[in-house]
């Protein structure tokens, strides 16, 4: 699920997507993913392609939480929490800071020969 997620915000132009693997770490999920948009039009947009393509897929989102201000929507599927920032927004509240010690799903972007 946070793969699809991530698959879904690359879609959208989305960067610095990373998940993280809190299983056992926290008792609320077991993947964040985090990624950023441009302004406040792209987060909503990734955000809300995140959440139609997971629902395709037969995951639903049992809370989101930002729209349509745009900063930080948090999108919460249960076992997977995913954030959209803008990067303002990412550098102030560190997610990727406080979770250092995390493991790091490799995400795969094909459009930027990088992983």
């Amino acid at each position: 699920m946070a793969i699809l997620a991530a698959q879904a915000a690359l879609d959208k132009k989305a960067s610095e997507i990373e998940i993280l693997d809190v299983t056992g770490k926290v008792d609320y999920a077991d993947f964040l993913v985090l990624m950023t948009g441009q302004n406040e039009r792209h987060v909503s947009a990734i955000a809300d392609t995140v959440e139609e393509q997971l629902g395709k897929q037969g995951f639903r989102a049992i809370s989101v939480e930002g729209l349509p201000r745009g900063q930080w929507v948090l999108i919460d599927f249960v076992d997977v929490v995913v954030h959209v920032f803008q990067e303002d927004s990412r550098a102030l509240y560190d997610l990727d800071g406080l979770w250092m010690d995390a493991r790091r799903v490799r995400v795969n972007d094909p459009a930027a020969g990088r992983a």
